[in-house]
């Protein structure tokens, strides 16, 4: 026998969906992008809009809008192509010797080793230094005549020392030699985190094998870390590329503009010639010339991945 009205159902209450939970995940998520939008957004479009503009400083006379006037004069512009052929011989110069010395240092430091923890911990010191405060360092080291390296070599003979920083043929050298001691703790922790991620078990495997210690970092290590070498080697050439503050510090960009960046060149035409116009110009070529190779990267990790 059945009743004449069914038992009323228990209904689960859905989650609010449709427009008032997206206002809720755009609430929640506003915190977050506020300081983006007004620290890096907001400048960036403003640099853009300047760079079409002859904005000077000092100037009384209303800033014009110029088009393209100042990208047309920057592709004559030797001076600034040359910090721009400075700028990627740094990078390169720095990023690659970064990447051998921190990946050797990282596969040491994997090792079970005694006091691993302090050597670890030393490991980190550039890292925690200000940029400042290295090239103030190395000033010193590199002093002409009470600099650590000159009196080394003195020591030992190899001559009288030299100004290391002033020189044309050894600034740039001397600078990277910096910029590849500043940079490679990153570096170091980025892939002893990958190193300390590769399962134990397959290099025993390997070893069992017969496998030597370059095949077994051939066939096992190098695959394992192969995603954070790549993505780590990638923001370096773009810190790198993009450093001021070392180099500003070291040599202002002399001598003879040897090391003159370009960060350090648009940075002169702003804050010393006040052609502001000019320079968010040259900012503009940086940025877009980061965002082609970042695009390159990102391609080449979706195909990497595709393949995977």
């Amino acid at each position: 026998m059945t009743s004449a009205t069914a038992p009323a159902r228990t209904e689960r209450r859905r989650p609010a969906s449709g427009p008032n939970r997206e206002h809720g995940a755009w609430f929640l998520v506003l915190p977050a992008l506020l300081p983006i939008l007004v620290l890096s957004v907001g400048p960036l479009l403003y640099g853009i809009g300047l760079a079409f503009t002859d904005s000077q400083s000092g100037r009384t006379a209303a800033t014009q809008w110029v088009g393209a006037l100042n990208f047309r004069d920057l592709l004559h512009d030797t001076l600034f192509w040359e910090s721009f052929r400075i700028g990627l011989l740094w990078a390169v110069g720095v990023t690659v010797p970064q990447f051998l010395l921190a990946l050797g240092l990282a596969l040491l430091l994997d090792q079970d080793l005694r006091l691993r923890w302090l050597a670890r911990t030393l490991a980190i010191v550039p890292w925690a230094m200000p940029e400042v405060v290295v090239g103030i360092m190395w000033r010193l080291v590199y002093h002409p005549d009470a600099g650590v390296l000159n009196e080394t070599l003195r020591t030992f003979g190899l001559g009288d020392g030299r100004d290391w920083l002033t020189g044309l043929s050894t600034a740039l050298p001397a600078v990277i030699v910096v910029g590849v001691w500043a940079g490679m703790p990153q570096t170091t922790v980025a892939l002893l985190a990958g190193l300390q991620h590769t399962p134990r078990e397959l290099h025993e495997a390997a070893a069992m094998d017969g496998a030597g210690a370059w095949r077994r970092f051939r066939t096992v290590t190098w695959p394992a870390i192969r995603p954070v070498a790549l993505a780590i080697t990638a923001l370096n050439f773009i810190w790198n590329f993009n450093s001021f503050a070392l180099v500003y510090v070291l040599t202002n960009g002399g001598p003879g503009g040897r090391t003159r960046l370009p960060m350090l060149f648009a940075y002169e035409e702003a804050f010393r010639y006040g052609q502001f116009g000019y320079a968010a110009a040259m900012g503009c070529v940086m940025v877009a010339v980061i965002s082609i190779l970042l695009a390159l990267y990102l391609v080449g990790r979706l195909k990497g991945g595709d393949e995977q």
